[in-house]
Formats: structure tokens, sequence, C-alpha cells
């Protein structure tokens, strides 16, 4: 299971709305998925930090390995981001959900998330573990 961006930021920020949801569903997820990320998450979790050691430090804590993208996954998120335009959308670079949602179709990994809009709507074989889902 890939584990997004905003849910290790609930926790990793102590976000007042949020961390006790993002807490909760990362245990109750690690006893039946293997919780990882991917470069893009890795990137995004980046700005947070001051240090690459500090970045590391907090993942492995988490116990959240890196996985890398598969080629498959790159061709599908450019895809779906040419839907994306061509459906009014103003973004010009590909969106960190296109790779995000791309990596999940094709390794068949759900996406712990609290933001399903765009995998909804461009990766519907995604399974996806989010607030509204309980």
């Amino acid at each position: 299971m890939l584990v997004d961006t905003n849910v290790l930021l609930d926790v990793l920020q102590d976000d007042p709305a949020w961390v006790d949801w993002s807490l909760r569903q990362l245990r109750a997820q690690s006893q039946l998925h293997r919780l990882a990320i991917n470069p893009v998450i890795y990137a995004e979790l980046a700005l947070g930090f001051s240090a690459l050691e500090a970045l590391d430090a907090a993942l492995e804590d988490l116990g959240l390995p890196l996985l890398e993208v598969p080629r498959p996954a790159l061709f599908l998120a450019g895809k779906a981001f040419a839907e994306y335009r061509r459906r009014g959308g103003t973004k010009s670079g590909v969106l960190s959900d296109f790779f995000i949602g791309a990596h999940a179709a094709v390794a068949r990994l759900p996406i712990l998330t609290r933001d399903t809009a765009r995998y909804r709507s461009y990766f519907p074989s995604v399974r996806l573990v989010a607030p509204s889902d309980g």
C-alpha cells in the first residue's frame, strides 16, 4: 500500500484535525498491507525537512520503505495527465497525484490518502482507503 503524503504530514506535523485518523489508519493498514512510499511522495515530504538524514530517520521510524516507480507507471502517469488536460485541467506539469496513482494502478497497490478526487477520476481501478471509506 502506498501511503500518500497528506497522511504522513498529518502524523509528522501533528495535524490537530487529522492526526488521530491518520495514525489509526497507518496502524490498521500495516496489519493488512506492507506500507511504502515512492520517490514522488519522498520529494513532497522533503519540503518539510531541513536535512535528508532527518527525513530518512522519520521514514525509518515509520517503517516505510521507498519503492521505485516502474516505467509502465510513468507512461500511464503521462497518459492520465494528457486526459486531465483534455478535460480542461490547467496545470502544465505532470502532477504528483498522477505519478502516485499510476504507480498504484500498475503495481496493483491500494493508496491510503485523504485526497481522493484525482485518484478516483483518473485511476478508478485503484482501491483507496480514505476518510469517507471509514
